[in-house]
């Protein structure tokens, strides 16, 4: 039985990190919450978890924190996603996902914190010449965003080396979809998530999807991706942590992902299938950034963690999205 120590969440308003903070709640670990509600919401995050709004480069809020609440680990959520964005404003990824992520490091250290648990990305493989995509292939970013990401992952390579902590990243593939049960999902205003827009087009939010590159080298001419089930990412966190503290010498890097690909078309086509209606779809050029496709390997996740997606079907994730989404308009409507 793991023992269940207390847990810093960052970003834990968010989407990605409030799923995790339900996760690690419904499991009974003793969860609190850091995040500065620039991109999360205040009513993502449940009654009775301690919540603390600020930013995670500020190092007295955190030694502060993690004295208060008792920390042991940390999952760290917090940072900017957006790829096209940080083609055009670099700066601010490696400030808000590099420079940040040292100071919450740092912290940890300072703070004796044994495991830390790192949301990574699979933009960190670039355009990868092998499909499916393992975690030794070539890490070769073609964004900011992805060489943000990486550099972290290098500095927590280098920190375990020379420090007791031990860490996990974990290299999400296409996150998508929302908590089963209606609890939070994808709250963004003007996301990019290409399930998150396609839900809102359908229930007449946006007017049309926007298709970016139609001629790729994929079956037919859309990018593919390996779309994961945000509850089960956030799963997969909780065995993550277990496993850091069943072996505290050892570290771990996984991707998160089905080992499945779907094109933007076959998406936008599960979308219609699941509200019975047609999303207008706008073609436009590709996007700065974006490679052909981008699969899992996923069998060092599987080998490693005793993990069993729940939730890895198109059209279920389409419909967690969905419900969602009607939620949200709910919330929105009682001024929350």
């Amino acid at each position: 039985m793991t023992r269940k120590v207390p847990v810093l969440v960052t970003g834990g308003a968010g989407y990605i990190g409030s799923h995790a903070v339900l996760a690690l709640r419904d499991a009974g670990w003793p969860v609190t919450v850091i995040d500065n509600l620039v991109t999360g919401f205040r009513f993502a995050v449940p009654e009775g978890v301690p919540f603390y709004e600020g930013d995670i480069a500020d190092a007295d809020l955190l030694a502060r924190i993690i004295a208060e609440q008792g920390i042991k680990a940390i999952m760290h959520f917090a940072g900017s996603v957006i790829v096209p964005e940080s083609v055009e404003n670099p700066l601010k990824y490696y400030e808000n996902n590099t420079v940040k992520s040292r100071a919450l490091i740092a912290a940890a250290v300072s703070g004796g914190v044994d495991h830390f648990i790192f949301s990574s990305t699979a933009a960190t493989y670039g355009t990868p010449e092998e499909s499916p995509v393992r975690e030794d292939s070539p890490k070769l970013p073609i964004n900011p965003y992805g060489m943000s990401k990486l550099m972290t992952e290098t500095m927590l390579g280098d920190v375990s080396r020379a420090h007791p902590i031990n860490y996990c990243a974990l290299r999400y593939f296409n996150v998508a979809g929302a908590d089963p049960l209606a609890r939070t999902g994808q709250s963004t205003a003007g996301a990019t998530h290409l399930i998150k827009v396609a839900v809102e087009a359908a229930l007449g939010k946006r007017e049309h999807v926007a298709v970016f590159g139609t001629d790729f080298d994929t079956p037919d001419g859309t990018g593919v991706r390996d779309y994961i089930h945000v509850s089960d990412l956030a799963a997969a966190h909780v065995l993550a942590l277990e496993a850091l503290i069943a072996q505290p010498d050892q570290s771990m890097t996984m991707n998160c992902g089905y080992g499945r690909g779907f094109s933007v078309m076959e998406v936008l086509d599960a979308v219609d299938r699941v509200t019975n209606r047609t999303i207008e779809r706008r073609l436009e050029g590709r996007r700065a950034g974006d490679p052909a496709a981008l699969i899992s390997d996923n069998s060092r996740i599987k080998a490693t963690l005793p993990w069993q997606p729940q939730y890895a079907d198109l059209g279920t994730i389409v419909e967690h999205a969905l419900a969602w989404e009607r939620r949200l308009t709910e919330i929105h409507a009682a001024g929350a």
